[in-house]
């Protein structure tokens, strides 16, 4: 029985771990990052990227390689620049982010 009931546990965490990471940021709100992103980013990756600044994401040698690390630069940039962003945002703008941009799976 003990046996019987170990087995569900690890299938029921293995299907919990394989949608979680299918889509990283899954309670994230993209439209809400959009929304942060053209009103506090934009500005600045224009002035340092030229065009739209959208380049700083698509560009050969971008430093976000995955999807911890697109949460680590968003947080980067709130600190930077004193945004005072809550978590919940952080997540929203990783989140438009990456649907955007880098596509990452996990």
């Amino acid at each position: 029985m003990k046996s019987l009931l170990l087995a569900c546990l690890i299938l029921t965490t293995s299907f919990i771990s394989y949608d979680a990471s299918a889509e990283p940021y899954a309670k994230a709100d993209a439209v809400a990052g959009k929304a942060l992103v053209d009103a506090n980013c934009i500005h600045c990756h224009a002035e340092n990227f030229g065009g739209d600044g959208s380049t700083i994401y698509t560009r050969e040698y971008h430093k976000v390689k995955t999807s911890k690390g697109l949460v680590a630069q968003v947080r980067n940039c709130n600190t930077m620049l004193g945004l005072k962003w809550f978590e919940d945002e952080e997540l929203n703008v990783a989140k438009y982010l990456n649907q955007t941009y880098y596509k990452f799976t996990e």
